[in-house]
């Protein structure tokens, strides 16, 4: 026996359209041939025309995030303002996150686009997970963070400030709306000022929470760290981290708590926020730059840092499990990260790091790592924990 079926309550395909539009502060960008991505339950790509619109046809009617950068070289920046730079290369990036997309999007989606000088130091990798030792408990002492030289050119990171971003509940975090060009950290570092310390083009700084080798008392994936350039030293014996007495000690400047070591939350959010000023953080920032947590005026104070100084940044989201990431926890605006990076693991400890793509490798081999100013499109997880190879 058969029966009748009645496809009149099916889901229809829909056409949507994005379009692009020019950063506030370089209307004149060609906004033409770039490609959108569009992600959800599946990923589409279509390409701006003229006027940066971009169509996607035969798409189902859901949530989805899309994105979209590109490079303008200092010639074309030059040209096109009448400024005059020295090398550098700009990144014009753009996102939307969480737009619902159904048969009342009839109307082209507009996508707003900042532009960004590209940096020479990027935030390469953030091993914030964790693991599980031989024997399945939690490992939590072998995470660290790694920048990288993506320049032709030696570079002096001596001085320069490592942000961990405020990881609240989400009845107590930031919300953007509510913050003006500043993100709000919960602990602030600085790599030694006293002498410099150059890293060459395709060089790393190795920053450790425990500079020892980890393989011997974690699992076997977990990093060696005996050669880590600095490390966040633990001076709380009730959370004791190994110390290596041979490594360099990170300087603290701010933390919320008398936690000495990165806090780095494993599950997340875990952002993280590289920045250089010439200003007085260890005094007048400590007393003219803290606030409480959203909502309250007393109990947990975090550190503002104003966004002019930062030099690269990455949102690291907390995964939800069945619900996915929870984008509505992001710390940073648009123009300091359009996306964000996360591992599938709800709680953590699943040994996976997050780390930037390679973009391209030079004739003498050298990476170059992708950054368009995007985490979604310039980082990936992955369970390689090895520090200093990509």
């Amino acid at each position: 026996m058969t029966s009748c079926i009645d496809y009149n309550d099916a889901t229809e395909a829909i056409s949507i359209t994005i379009q692009v539009t020019s950063p506030e502060d370089y209307p004149k960008a060609n906004v033409e041939g770039h490609v959108i991505t569009l992600s959800g339950s599946r990923t589409f790509t279509a390409t701006t025309d003229a006027q940066g619109i971009a169509r996607f046809e035969n798409i189902v009617p859901d949530v989805y995030s899309a994105s979209a950068s590109w490079k303008v070289s200092a010639e074309e920046y030059a040209e096109t303002t009448g400024k005059t730079v020295e090398n550098k290369s700009y990144t014009i990036s753009g996102s939307l996150t969480a737009q619902t997309f159904g048969a009342s999007t009839t109307t082209p989606v507009a996508m707003t686009t900042t532009i960004s000088q590209d940096q020479s130091v990027l935030i390469a990798k953030v091993y914030y997970q964790g693991n599980k030792d031989d024997n399945y408990k939690n490992y939590v002492y072998a995470k660290y963070i790694e920048l990288y030289n993506n320049s032709d050119e030696e570079y002096d990171v001596a001085g320069l400030y490592i942000a961990i971003l405020e990881s609240s509940s989400p009845t107590s975090h930031y919300p953007l709306q509510y913050l003006t060009d500043t993100i709000v950290a919960k602990q602030v570092f600085q790599i030694p000022a006293n002498e410099p310390f150059k890293v060459a083009p395709g060089g790393t700084v190795l920053i450790a929470n425990s500079a020892v080798d980890h393989t011997t008392k974690g699992s076997s994936n977990d990093p060696n760290l005996l050669d880590a350039d600095f490390e966040a030293k633990d001076k709380n014996s009730t959370r004791p981290h190994e110390n290596n007495p041979d490594v360099p000690e990170l300087t603290q400047l701010f933390s919320f708590t008398n936690i000495t070591y990165m806090n780095l939350i494993q599950g997340g959010p875990c952002g993280i926020a590289i920045f250089e000023t010439i200003e007085d953080v260890t005094d007048d920032w400590v007393k003219n730059n803290l606030t409480y947590a959203y909502g309250t005026q007393k109990g947990t104070q975090y550190m503002k840092i104003p966004t002019r100084f930062i030099i690269d940044a990455v949102d690291i989201l907390k995964y939800n499990g069945e619900t996915g990431v929870d984008v509505n926890t992001k710390r940073l605006f648009d123009y300091l990260d359009a996306g964000y990076a996360f591992t599938e693991a709800k709680s953590g400890y699943d040994g996976r790091l997050v780390r930037r793509k390679v973009a391209s490798t030079t004739a003498d081999g050298r990476k170059i790592l992708q950054d368009t100013n995007n985490s979604a499109n310039d980082f990936e997880s992955t369970d390689q924990l090895t520090p200093r190879v990509y």
